[in-house]
């Protein structure tokens, strides 16, 4: 056990050395000292949505600087305890290096998104498809199942709108997910998702299928440039209502507002006020106008290079099987997870990673 725990160390310790080159370090420290010298302005709150933002970028790069340098001082510690280390220490050191290994895997992976748009928050969408109240209680495990995955990552989740079901879980919802690449790891859960298990709902013992549409798209910040004519939009407001009915609020607080020319509609109603829900609104409606013209303009491109690609409401990403056996395979990567309810409790990195790496089975 003593030689292959000097070989994990060694090469582990050869990862970490090449760490800093791919997550380029010291243009990060650069970027670090620049946002300091930005919070150090008394100025900057006049500008509270750019102040927050450069608050939360500043936070973000200092914890990836300290995971990287905890990272680099905690394998130099390792190779020196190793040549002291008796039999009674080697269970401890062990423990130890498995989990450098994977705080240094999950750097290795935020080297991956390296997109326009990674470093964003998300605007993340659920809505209940085909298989009536058993798609419905489908849509609010993964609900629940992307917030918990979330929280773990320390991401702040907003929830933007909701609509409940008339029997148990809910129609739809619109969730803000903040915290560096947000997006980044997200946009890859865009698609179908399909649910195989018994129906609590009825008692006729057979397998039920039911699938849910995720929609993830960047939240647009006010770096990028968007136009909206508000001679186009159509500005309704109404009582928010929560399951069965109940109204949340006695005043018309909730908002829905129509992009006549599109039709897209965006709707918030969680805020306490009219104001707050039609900025959520307006917010949700400039990502979804945002992301309509880049898929109109890679439709063009594609178009241009003779490979029309039909774009439509999603085709089925990954799997989740109840019953007769426990599973959950992603389709495009072919990566599969037994443990089906650790999944739905939030562990989906695997499946995030394998699009991440390109995992093809």
């Amino acid at each position: 056990m003593l030689d292959e725990l000097k070989e994990a160390i060694k090469q582990l310790k050869l990862k970490s050395q090449a760490l800093g080159s791919i997550l380029k370090i010291e243009d990060k420290k650069k970027s670090l000292g620049l946002l300091e010298q930005e919070t150090a302005n008394p100025d900057i709150w006049k500008d509270q949505n750019r102040a927050k933002k450069i608050m939360q970028d500043k936070r973000y790069l200092e914890k990836e600087l300290a995971s990287y340098e905890e990272v680099r001082n905690g394998v130099d510690d390792l190779a020196t305890l190793i040549e002291m280390a008796g039999e009674s220490d080697l269970k401890d050191l062990k423990l130890e290096t498995e989990r450098l290994k994977k705080l240094c895997e999950t750097l290795e992976l935020a080297a991956l998104l390296s997109g326009e748009y990674d470093k964003s928050n998300a605007i993340l969408s659920i809505q209940a498809g085909a298989g009536g109240t058993d798609a419905q209680d489908w849509a609010q495990i993964l609900l629940r199942m992307y917030s918990r995955w979330a929280e773990n990552k320390e991401y702040k989740v907003e929830m933007v709108d909701i609509s409940y079901g008339d029997e148990a879980g809910i129609k739809g919802v619109t969730l803000t997910v903040s915290g560096l690449y947000a997006y980044g790891y997200l946009k890859s859960e865009g698609g179908v998702h399909r649910l195989v298990r018994l129906s609590p709902f009825n008692s006729d013992d057979k397998r039920h299928t039911s699938f849910a549409a995720v929609q993830v798209i960047p939240e647009i910040t006010e770096e990028i440039s968007l136009d909206i004519d508000p001679s186009e939009l159509r500005i309704d407001t109404y009582r928010a209502s929560g399951p069965g009915g109940q109204h949340v609020n006695k005043t018309d607080s909730a908002v829905r507002i129509t992009h006549l020319p599109t039709g897209l509609v965006s709707q918030s109603q969680e805020g306490r006020s009219q104001t707050i829900n039609r900025e959520c609104a307006m917010k949700v409606l400039k990502a979804k106008l945002y992301e309509m013209m880049k898929e109109q303009q890679k439709e063009k491109i594609d178009e241009l290079a003779g490979e029309r690609k039909k774009i439509e409401w999603g085709s089925q990403i990954r799997s989740y099987v109840f019953q007769p056996y426990t599973m959950v395979k992603d389709v495009r990567t072919g990566v599969e997870v037994s443990n089906v309810q650790s999944v739905v409790d939030g562990n989906i990195d695997p499946f995030i990673e394998g699009m991440l790496k390109g995992t093809k089975a």
